[in-house]
C-alpha cells in the first residue's frame, strides 16, 4: 500500500527556516514526478513545487525563489527546503505525486509562520 510520511514542520518566526522530509513507500519513487502540496485553513490544497525523475523542478509563484524541493531516490525521500518564511505559508504541508494519482494522502506536517 503507498505510504507517505511527512515531518520537519513546526513553529517559526518570519524569516526563518525549515526543512522537510518525505518518506515513501508502495510507489516506483524513482521514476516517479513528486511534489509538495499545502493546504492553509479554509482554503484548497494547492501545489507548491514539483521535480520530475530528472530533476527538472517547478514553483509557485508564491514560493519562488524561497523554497527549494529536492529528492534522494536511493532513500525514496522528498525534501522541501523552506526558506525566508512568511505567515501565509501557515499551512499543512503534504507530498504525493505529480498529479496525486493514487488518491492516497498521508497526514501532512503543520508548518506555522507566526511571531
Amino acid at each position: 500500500q503507498v505510504q507517505l510520511v511527512e515531518s520537519g514542520g513546526g513553529l517559526v518566526q518570519p524569516g526563518g527556516s525549515l526543512r522537510l522530509s518525505c518518506a515513501a513507500s508502495g510507489i516506483s519513487f524513482s521514476s516517479d514526478t513528486m511534489a509538495w502540496y499545502r493546504q492553509a485553513p479554509g482554503d484548497t490544497r494547492e501545489l507548491v513545487a514539483g521535480v520530475s525523475p530528472l530533476r527538472d523542478k517547478s514553483y509557485a509563484d508564491s514560493v519562488r525563489g524561497r523554497f527549494t524541493i529536492s529528492r534522494d531516490d536511493a532513500k525514496s525521500t522528498l525534501y522541501l527546503q523552506m526558506n525566508a518564511l512568511r505567515p501565509d505559508d501557515t499551512a499543512v504541508y503534504y507530498c504525493n505525486n505529480l498529479p496525486p494519482w493514487t488518491g492516497s494522502w498521508g497526514q501532512g506536517t503543520q508548518v506555522t509562520v507566526s511571531s
